[in-house]
């Protein structure tokens, strides 16, 4: 893609929707999506409710495109049917100031090392957002 045609910065891309290994999605009440959505977004939004992870490419950006490609996951709302068919804002890519990124939320149980029993429930999940470059996923 040449500069006369890649998005603006923040300008928001197809959403990356990827299983996160719960079932949640063909059972789950639209209360426990929405519950979902709700954690989910804190956690994008505001930095509260779980971890979040960047990879080393993230790490490697100049600092002020870092944080450009930082406030455009905060900042992404092109969530629809098409790329967010359980409406949980899970997982996106976008690009800002010309670096193509996706980011993606995981939900484990507590310690971390399997999925949540029940991803709707902050008591017996810890979420997980990771930002990474689009050529390290």
């Amino acid at each position: 893609m040449n500069d006369d045609t890649r998005p603006a910065y923040g300008e928001k891309e197809q959403n990356m929707n990827i299983s996160h290994g719960h079932e949640l999605n063909e059972r789950g009440s639209a209360g426990q999506h929405a519950r979902i959505r709700e954690l989910n977004d804190r956690l994008r939004t505001a930095g509260t409710g779980g971890k979040v992870v960047v990879t080393n490419g993230i790490a490697a950006l100049e600092p002020a495109t870092a944080d450009r490609v930082l406030e455009a996951v905060r900042q992404f709302d092109a969530f629809g049917p098409d790329n967010d068919p359980w409406s949980e804002h899970d997982c996106a890519s976008l690009t800002a100031d010309g670096v193509k990124v996706i980011w993606k939320i995981d939900y484990f149980e507590r310690s971390g090392r399997i999925h949540s029993p029940d991803p709707a429930d902050p008591k017996v999940t810890l979420r997980v957002l990771t930002i990474m470059l689009a050529d390290e996923y």
